[in-house]
C-alpha cells in the first residue's frame, strides 16, 4: 500500500527548508522532482556501468546498449506505439518539436502550404513553426480559445485545408491546464488529410497518450516533466512518415555507411539519433515510467484530481482572485491573478515562505495577450503534494494580499 507519506521519502527535495521554512514545491509544470530510484540509476551507470552505445563490442557498451534499448521498448509500451522503430531519444518536447519542424518541413512544406497552431500553445510549439514558415514562405494559422480557456473543436474545419500540411495541438496547456480533446481533434483533421502533432510536455506526467487509440501522427514529451533526468525526451511518429523524413541532424550513429562521394542512412529510429545520446538519461527515464507506473496511474490521477479540485476551491475564498482556464477536465495546475498584485510579487514573496510557484508569462506570451495581461502566478501539483500544502500555500496568498494593500 503506497500513502503519500511513504511516496514523499522517495523525493529528498520535498524534506528541505528553503528560507528556514519547509518546501511546498508547486513549480511540477516546470519540472518534477527526481525519486530515488531514478537517481540511483543515473548515479550506478554514471559511476560503474558506464560504455558508449551502439559501438563496442566490451562488456560496458553492450549492458549500456541493452539497457538504452529495453528503455525505448518501455516508452514503445507506454505510448502503446506499434513498433520500438517509432520511439526517437531526443533532449526533450523542444528537441522533438524541432526535429519535425525541420524534417517534416523540408519533405512536406512548400510556398503558400499552411501550418495550423492554437492559441494555447507553449513557445517551443510556435516558434518552430514560425521559423519553418519563413524558410518555406509558408503561412501560419492560428485557432482561438474559448474564454474558459478550452479549444472550440467543432470550428476546427474551418482553419483547415488542402494547403494544411500539419496540425500542431497541446495536450493540455501549460498555463491553463485544460485536456483538449485530442481523439475528436485528430479525427477531424485526418478526415482533411492532415497529420497532427500532440504536444504531450503537459500530458506525459498525466498518463500519456494512446497512440494507437487517438491516432495523432506525433506526439512528443521530456522525460524531466515524468520524474526523470533533464536532456531526455520522447518523438513518437508514425513509421511512414518518419521513414519519409530526411535526418534534422548529421554525424555518427545516424550512419549506415559514409565515402566522401556518399552516405547513406542508419534505419528507423537511428536515423534521428546523431552522435551520443543521452544514454544514461534514457535509463533514468525508464525508471521514472517504471516507477509511476508501479504506483498507478489510478492513484496518480486520483490525487492530482484531488489537488486541483481542492486548491480551485479553496483559492476562490481569496477576493479578487481570478482563475484562468475553469473547464475540465483539467491537469493538475491552476493559474490566477489577484487584483492590484503583480504576479512576480507574489511568487518573490512565497518563495521567502518556503512556497516555490512560477510567475510571469508561462513562456506563452500569446496566451497572456489573450487575456490582456502581463502574467499569471501558477500553482502546479503532482501526486506527492498534500492538501495541506495548498491550505498554506493560500494562507500565505491572504497574507501577501494584506501585506501588499
Amino acid at each position: 500500500m503506497f500513502t503519500i507519506q511513504t511516496i514523499r521519502k522517495d523525493f529528498p527535495a520535498l524534506a528541505q527548508k528553503v528560507y528556514g521554512k519547509p518546501l511546498i514545491y508547486f513549480d511540477n509544470a516546470a519540472t518534477t522532482q527526481k525519486p530515488t530510484p531514478v537517481t540511483a540509476v543515473v548515479n550506478e551507470m554514471h559511476n560503474l556501468t558506464n560504455g558508449n552505445i551502439h559501438r563496442a563490442f566490451h562488456y560496458l557498451g553492450n549492458i549500456c546498449t541493452e539497457r538504452y534499448e529495453e528503455a525505448r521498448e518501455t516508452v514503445r509500451a507506454f505510448l502503446n506505439a506499434p513498433s520500438t522503430e517509432e520511439i526517437v531519444f531526443t533532449a526533450g518536447t523542444t528537441a522533438a518539436i524541432n526535429t519535425v519542424a525541420f524534417s517534416f518541413g523540408e519533405r512536406f512544406v512548400r510556398t503558400n502550404d499552411e501550418i495550423v497552431l492554437t492559441e494555447a500553445e507553449h513557445h517551443s510549439n510556435i516558434v518552430p513553426w514560425q521559423l519553418l514558415c519563413e524558410r518555406k514562405g509558408a503561412v501560419l494559422k492560428v485557432l482561438p480559445i474559448n474564454d474558459d480557456g478550452s479549444l472550440p473543436v467543432e470550428k476546427l474545419h474551418q482553419f483547415l485545408s488542402k494547403k494544411t500540411k500539419l496540425l500542431c495541438i497541446t495536450q493540455a496547456s501549460n498555463v491553463l491546464g485544460v485536456i483538449n480533446p485530442v481523439k475528436d481533434i485528430v479525427a477531424t483533421a485526418h478526415a482533411h488529410g492532415v497529420p497532427v502533432l500532440v504536444d504531450g510536455a503537459q500530458g506525459a506526467a498525466h498518463g500519456g497518450i494512446d497512440v494507437q487509440d487517438t491516432n495523432c501522427d506525433f506526439y512528443v514529451f521530456s522525460g524531466h516533466k515524468l520524474y526523470a533526468p533533464t536532456g531526455t525526451g520522447v518523438l513518437y511518429g508514425k513509421q511512414k512518415l518518419l521513414n519519409e523524413m530526411p535526418p534534422y541532424q548529421s554525424g555518427g550513429e545516424m550512419i549506415a555507411s559514409v565515402t566522401f562521394e556518399q552516405t547513406t542512412y542508419a534505419g528507423l529510429p537511428l536515423k534521428f539519433e546523431a552522435g551520443t545520446p543521452n544514454f544514461t538519461g534514457v535509463c533514468g527515464l525508464k525508471k521514472a515510467i517504471d516507477y509511476v507506473q508501479e504506483l498507478g496511474w489510478t492513484l496518480v490521477k486520483k490525487q492530482e484530481e484531488k489537488l486541483v479540485r481542492h486548491a480551485m476551491q479553496r483559492l476562490q475564498e481569496i477576493d479578487g482572485l481570478h482563475i484562468y482556464g475553469t473547464t475540465m477536465p483539467k491537469t493538475s495546475l491552476v493559474s490566477f491573478n489577484i487584483d492590484g498584485i503583480h504576479p512576480t510579487d507574489a511568487a518573490q514573496l512565497l518563495d521567502k515562505m518556503g512556497i516555490a510557484a512560477r510567475s510571469g508569462h508561462l513562456c506563452a506570451d500569446p496566451l497572456m495577450h489573450r487575456f490582456k495581461i502581463q502574467g499569471m502566478l501558477r500553482f502546479s501539483f503532482s501526486f506527492y503534494n498534500t492538501t495541506e500544502e495548498i491550505d498554506a500555500a493560500v494562507a500565505a496568498l491572504k497574507k501577501i494580499k494584506q501585506m501588499l494593500h
